[in-house]
Protein backbone atom coordinates (compact mmCIF):
# COMPACT_ATOMS: atom_id res chain seq x y z
CA UNK A 1 0.00 0.00 0.00
CA UNK A 2 3.35 2.49 0.35
CA UNK A 3 3.88 1.83 -3.37
CA UNK A 4 1.78 3.64 -6.11
CA UNK A 5 3.36 2.37 -9.28
CA UNK A 6 1.10 5.15 -11.54
CA UNK A 7 3.02 8.20 -9.77
CA UNK A 8 6.22 6.17 -9.59
CA UNK A 9 6.52 6.87 -5.75
CA UNK A 10 7.16 4.99 -2.45
CA UNK A 11 6.29 5.77 1.04
CA UNK A 12 8.99 4.58 3.18
CA UNK A 13 6.93 4.49 6.98
CA UNK A 14 8.13 1.47 8.46
CA UNK A 15 10.81 -1.43 8.31
CA UNK A 16 10.93 -4.97 9.38
CA UNK A 17 12.43 -5.71 12.59
CA UNK A 18 13.73 -8.93 13.95
CA UNK A 19 11.52 -9.69 17.65
CA UNK A 20 14.74 -9.82 19.91
CA UNK A 21 14.91 -13.14 21.71
CA UNK A 22 12.16 -14.79 19.42
CA UNK A 23 14.26 -16.19 16.44
CA UNK A 24 12.23 -16.60 13.02
CA UNK A 25 9.29 -13.87 14.74
CA UNK A 26 9.18 -10.29 12.97
CA UNK A 27 7.41 -7.03 13.08
CA UNK A 28 6.87 -3.73 11.38
CA UNK A 29 8.13 -0.96 13.68
CA UNK A 30 8.31 2.90 12.35
CA UNK A 31 11.58 4.19 10.24
CA UNK A 32 14.65 4.61 12.54
CA UNK A 33 13.72 8.52 13.21
CA UNK A 34 9.69 7.81 13.30
CA UNK A 35 9.41 9.75 10.20
CA UNK A 36 8.22 8.67 6.83
CA UNK A 37 9.58 10.14 3.83
CA UNK A 38 7.94 9.85 0.16
CA UNK A 39 10.56 9.10 -3.11
CA UNK A 40 10.11 9.37 -6.41
CA UNK A 41 11.59 6.28 -8.31
CA UNK A 42 12.78 6.20 -11.74
CA UNK A 43 10.40 4.45 -14.74
CA UNK A 44 12.92 1.64 -14.67
CA UNK A 45 12.33 0.53 -11.46
CA UNK A 46 8.39 1.37 -12.04
CA UNK A 47 9.01 -1.46 -14.61
CA UNK A 48 11.07 -4.19 -12.71
CA UNK A 49 8.52 -3.20 -9.40
CA UNK A 50 5.27 -4.31 -12.06
CA UNK A 51 7.37 -7.66 -13.06
CA UNK A 52 7.78 -8.64 -9.60
CA UNK A 53 3.70 -7.60 -8.70
CA UNK A 54 2.72 -9.60 -11.65
CA UNK A 55 4.98 -12.67 -10.30
CA UNK A 56 2.68 -12.24 -6.66
CA UNK A 57 -0.09 -12.19 -9.05
CA UNK A 58 0.73 -15.69 -10.78
CA UNK A 59 1.84 -16.95 -7.32
CA UNK A 60 -1.30 -16.32 -5.61
CA UNK A 61 -3.37 -18.03 -8.63
CA UNK A 62 -1.07 -20.98 -8.64
CA UNK A 63 -1.39 -21.73 -4.97
CA UNK A 64 -4.69 -20.59 -4.00
CA UNK A 65 -5.40 -20.56 -0.19
CA UNK A 66 -2.19 -21.48 1.04
CA UNK A 67 -0.59 -18.19 -0.48
CA UNK A 68 -0.09 -15.55 2.33
CA UNK A 69 -2.55 -12.71 1.79
CA UNK A 70 -2.18 -11.37 5.52
CA UNK A 71 0.35 -8.86 4.28
CA UNK A 72 0.90 -6.95 1.29
CA UNK A 73 5.02 -6.51 1.00
CA UNK A 74 6.80 -6.15 -2.10
CA UNK A 75 8.94 -8.56 -1.74
CA UNK A 76 8.09 -12.21 -0.76
CA UNK A 77 8.25 -15.81 -1.24
CA UNK A 78 6.11 -17.68 -3.48
CA UNK A 79 3.80 -18.10 -0.65
CA UNK A 80 3.37 -14.26 -0.08
CA UNK A 81 5.64 -14.17 2.99
CA UNK A 82 8.12 -11.61 3.87
CA UNK A 83 11.75 -12.88 2.90
CA UNK A 84 13.69 -13.60 5.68
CA UNK A 85 16.70 -11.46 6.48
CA UNK A 86 19.09 -14.86 5.17
CA UNK A 87 17.58 -14.81 1.72
CA UNK A 88 18.11 -11.85 1.11
CA UNK A 89 21.86 -11.83 2.41
CA UNK A 90 22.23 -15.09 -0.08
CA UNK A 91 20.91 -13.78 -2.86
CA UNK A 92 22.84 -10.38 -2.53
CA UNK A 93 26.12 -12.65 -1.57
CA UNK A 94 25.02 -14.63 -4.82
CA UNK A 95 25.03 -11.60 -7.17
CA UNK A 96 27.92 -9.94 -5.90
CA UNK A 97 30.14 -12.98 -6.60
CA UNK A 98 28.77 -12.98 -9.74
CA UNK A 99 29.69 -9.78 -10.61
CA UNK A 100 33.29 -10.17 -9.05
CA UNK A 101 32.39 -7.48 -6.75
CA UNK A 102 35.00 -7.01 -4.09
CA UNK A 103 33.73 -7.55 -0.11
CA UNK A 104 30.66 -5.80 -0.29
CA UNK A 105 27.56 -5.49 2.44
CA UNK A 106 24.44 -4.87 1.75
CA UNK A 107 24.67 -1.82 3.27
CA UNK A 108 27.11 -0.62 0.64
CA UNK A 109 24.30 -0.50 -1.39
CA UNK A 110 22.78 2.70 0.38
CA UNK A 111 26.44 4.00 0.02
CA UNK A 112 26.80 3.52 -3.53
CA UNK A 113 23.26 4.95 -4.57
CA UNK A 114 24.22 8.33 -2.40
CA UNK A 115 27.60 8.58 -4.20
CA UNK A 116 25.92 7.71 -7.63
CA UNK A 117 22.69 10.10 -7.40
CA UNK A 118 25.40 12.84 -6.08
CA UNK A 119 28.02 12.34 -9.12
CA UNK A 120 24.77 12.24 -11.91
CA UNK A 121 23.77 16.23 -10.46
CA UNK A 122 21.21 15.49 -7.78
CA UNK A 123 21.15 18.41 -5.27
CA UNK A 124 22.06 17.16 -1.79
CA UNK A 125 18.30 18.16 -0.44
CA UNK A 126 16.88 15.46 -2.38
CA UNK A 127 19.71 12.88 -1.37
CA UNK A 128 19.03 13.69 1.73
CA UNK A 129 15.28 13.49 1.17
CA UNK A 130 15.77 10.00 -0.42
CA UNK A 131 17.68 9.12 2.34
CA UNK A 132 15.97 9.99 5.03
CA UNK A 133 18.67 12.29 6.56
CA UNK A 134 17.69 14.51 9.21
CA UNK A 135 20.09 17.12 8.02
CA UNK A 136 21.75 18.04 4.52
CA UNK A 137 24.93 18.43 6.53
CA UNK A 138 25.02 14.55 7.48
CA UNK A 139 24.58 13.37 4.13
CA UNK A 140 27.55 15.43 3.04
CA UNK A 141 29.90 14.51 5.90
CA UNK A 142 28.94 11.07 5.02
CA UNK A 143 28.17 10.59 1.26
CA UNK A 144 29.87 14.28 -0.01
CA UNK A 145 33.49 13.21 -1.02
CA UNK A 146 34.74 14.15 -4.03
CA UNK A 147 35.66 11.63 -6.88
CA UNK A 148 38.11 12.05 -9.38
CA UNK A 149 35.60 11.93 -11.74
CA UNK A 150 33.36 14.34 -10.44
CA UNK A 151 35.85 17.02 -10.14
CA UNK A 152 36.97 16.12 -14.11
CA UNK A 153 32.85 16.60 -14.22
CA UNK A 154 32.89 20.40 -13.03
CA UNK A 155 36.09 21.09 -15.13
CA UNK A 156 33.64 20.43 -18.37
CA UNK A 157 31.23 22.37 -16.86
CA UNK A 158 33.41 25.26 -16.20
CA UNK A 159 34.85 24.88 -19.75
CA UNK A 160 31.61 24.77 -20.94
CA UNK A 161 30.17 27.87 -18.99
CA UNK A 162 33.63 29.85 -20.00
CA UNK A 163 32.87 28.80 -23.75
CA UNK A 164 29.55 30.16 -23.71
CA UNK A 165 31.15 33.57 -22.25
CA UNK A 166 33.50 34.03 -25.21
CA UNK A 167 31.14 33.31 -28.07
CA UNK A 168 30.05 36.48 -27.42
Amino acid sequence: DCVDLKKGTILIKQQLQTVVGSPGEFHLVSTKNSKGRQITIPPFLVATLRKVKKKQLENRLRYGECYDTSTDFVFTDELGRHLKPKQVYDAFKKIVAEMDIPKTRFHDLRHSYAVASIRSGDDIKTVQANLGHATAQFTLDVYGHVTQKMKQYSANRMQQFYDQLTKT
